[in-house]
């Protein structure tokens, strides 16, 4: 069976391939697609993101289509960057300085003004235009430097105050079981099992 990971972004496609390795499913991404152009996010939703990315390439490669769209919500920035995240200061710069730039809009904010949270919404499309969706949420507060090494995105400066650790300085056993898409990609679990038995 093949499932396709509806994601230019390889570090989230690697992240989910680990995660759902012992289901003997084969994952592809869009890499494997390069005729495929990028599926603009054009929604105010994560739930309608995920979903047109989902549909889309399951329509266009005939197969299900697995797609995840995310962000991270700021309460000091009025729940910014949030569908945005991706996007947020700019599509050419890169996870460090879009992670510098948060930074900066918080200097002046205090620690225990510092909340807040991951979203993750997971969409599976078929052929047929069936569809699933789950949604995880992880509370945490923003760092006042980067810290870590592993992980890609807002990882450096999303704290878990439990562990006292970013995402960035987990290792992905941790991360997979607490992160939002973690949780998400465990609810999506049942339902690649089942498509996966029929």
């Amino acid at each position: 069976m093949y499932i396709i990971i509806a994601t230019n972004n390889q570090g989230k496609a690697k992240e989910i391939k680990k995660f759902y390795k012992n289901l003997g499913i084969n994952f592809l991404s869009l890499k494997d697609f390069p005729e495929i152009k990028k599926i603009p996010e054009q929604f105010k939703t994560y739930k309608e993101n995920a979903l047109k990315k989902a549909r889309t390439i399951s329509e266009l490669t005939e197969t299900i289509a697995l797609a995840d769209d995310s962000g991270i919500e700021i309460d000091a920035l009025d729940g910014k960057p949030g569908v945005h995240s991706a996007r947020f200061g700019g599509k050419k710069i890169s996870d460090k300085e879009r992670n510098q730039k948060i930074l900066k809009l918080l200097k002046n904010i205090p620690v225990s003004s510092r909340k807040a949270k991951f979203i993750c919404v997971i969409a599976v499309a078929m052929p047929d235009r069936k569809f699933y969706i789950v949604k995880s949420i992880c509370r945490g507060v923003i760092t006042k430097e980067l810290k870590g090494k592993s992980g890609f995105g807002y990882d450096p400066i999303f704290l878990i105050p439990k562990y006292n650790k970013t995402f960035a300085e987990m290792d992905v056993n941790l991360k997979n079981k607490i992160s939002h898409r973690g949780k998400a990609l465990k609810k999506a679990e049942k339902i690649l099992r089942m498509l996966s038995e029929r």
